[in-house]
């Protein structure tokens, strides 16, 4: 009989990177891999902290695992296992809890603990930590666009954030280990790449010149990668340097999330980011003069304690202003130890709510008016997923527009020409444009020759 282990993923697309991972790590150990409602010989919750909700809906899954599967050994990873060991030990039925390090020692733990039958923490502080964790993805189970994670932890503190002190400090990787499984993802068939992390625009201020614009000039000069694109930037790591690559990159994607949070100075203090609405406003400007096309999606919290109807104006102004492409809008939400928790003027639900839909009709709006520029062109669009039901195929342009177009499920996982024929929001309509032969797939974006 084979071992087998079922994983649960909550939180973001770092967790989802280390969850596969992880299983690379239980692969070559002999197990099977099958799904969570299952009886499988181990269970695996990698968990988030981000917000009191997030601690909730993780014990909820990890009770849920030990109710069903008496049996079977419980493993708890992630960052609320890193945070909070105790309160997950406490639950009855944990086996062992990993936190943010140390994965390769899940395996391990197993073995110990099918031996002595005997809870296992094997938490360490992760602010002692210096070196970033190697854990290798050299393939994905269900994905046409491969993350590859470029560095762990974040330097910030933000008043509103645990992350630190359950991701520990910045930490880069290692340029050679990111050139390796870039290559190698190519070689696996993918076409485009996304650079993911907990603070990914901070990648290199930990290294000895080496910096992200590096990174992106190496990652360049991959045989075979078509799309290059990094998950999240703040404002201030958008240096002239960074900015100058994007410029001169053929590879790197028209489309950039640069986190807002608020376009407000003084709420921004209180936050304790470290830029300014001048300083994020001149960067923006300068993204758009050499990008005109480019789509600038971001985050907003709303209700940030002491948030005044002023100071949300200015936010709302200035993302009106600078024509962001799509915005993710949070209510603020008390996480229990960052200082913003114990900040006084915290904000009433009912204005939070109403602030949150403001921003989402005016997200709405802009989203569709930066759509309607694209009607009647020809982009490219990688098909991630195919339906059977209208036989259509779902995909993204390299600015991040989502379409949907009648096609061929051979064709998911390729590059396609397609016109936007109906720009829409959240999708957007399109048709397949045959590409006449001697145009074939090494033309550049102002090269292409259509025949409609």
């Amino acid at each position: 009989m084979n071992k087998t282990v079922a994983f649960h993923t909550l939180g973001c697309k770092v967790n989802h990177y280390e969850t596969e991972a992880i299983w690379q790590l239980f692969k070559a150990d002999g197990y099977e891999r099958v799904s969570f409602n299952t009886n499988a010989d181990v269970f695996v919750i990698n968990t988030c902290t981000v917000t009191n909700t997030g601690d909730k809906k993780s014990r909820q899954v990890i009770r849920r695992a030990i109710r069903s599967n008496p049996d079977a050994v419980i493993c708890v990873t992630g960052c609320y296992a890193q945070t909070s060991p105790a309160e997950i030990m406490d639950i009855p039925g944990v086996d062992i809890v990993v936190g943010t390090q140390d994965r390769e020692k899940m395996l391990p733990y197993i073995e110990q603990y099918m031996e002595e039958r005997q809870p296992i923490n094997g938490v360490k502080n992760i602010m002692k930590n210096r070196t970033y964790e190697e854990l290798d993805v050299p393939y994905f189970t269900d994905r046409t666009r491969a993350s590859l994670k470029i560095q762990e932890g974040c330097n910030n503190f933000c008043t509103f954030c645990i992350i630190p002190w359950a991701r520990g400090l910045m930490r880069s990787r290692d340029p050679k280990m990111v050139i390796e499984q870039a290559t190698q993802l190519v070689q696996s068939g993918y076409r485009e790449i996304v650079l993911t992390g907990i603070h990914t625009g901070g990648y290199g201020s930990d290294l000895k010149d080496y910096n992200l614009a590096q990174l992106l000039r190496d990652l360049e000069t991959i045989d075979g990668l078509e799309r290059l694109r990094i998950s999240s930037i703040e404002a201030s790591q958008l240096t002239d340097e960074v900015i100058e690559v994007l410029d001169q990159s053929k590879k790197v994607v028209r489309h950039l999330h640069v986190p807002l949070q608020s376009g407000s100075d003084t709420v921004l203090k209180r936050m304790r980011r470290k830029y300014t609405m001048a300083e994020f406003s001149e960067r923006i400007q300068k993204l758009h003069r050499i990008m005109p096309d480019v789509a600038i999606t971001s985050d907003v919290i709303v209700g940030f304690p002491g948030e005044t109807e002023e100071e949300f104006m200015e936010t709302y102004k200035f993302i009106k202003d600078h024509h962001f492409s799509e915005l993710h809008v949070f209510p603020y939400s008390m996480r229990t130890g960052t200082p913003a928790a114990r900040m006084e003027d915290q904000i009433e639900q009912t204005i939070k709510d109403d602030r949150v839909a403001r921003l989402i009709e005016l997200s709405d709006q802009l989203a569709l008016s930066y759509a309607k520029r694209f009607e009647g062109e020809v982009l490219e669009i990688i098909p991630e997923e195919y339906s059977k039901d209208d036989e259509a195929l779902i995909g993204y342009t390299d600015n991040y527009m989502k379409v949907a177009l009648a096609g061929d499920e051979s064709l998911v996982g390729e590059i396609v020409k397609v016109k936007i024929t109906q720009a829409g929001y959240p999708i957007n309509h399109g048709e397949f444009v045959k590409i006449e032969q001697h145009a074939h797939h090494k033309e550049t974006r102002s090269e292409v020759e259509v025949t409609i």
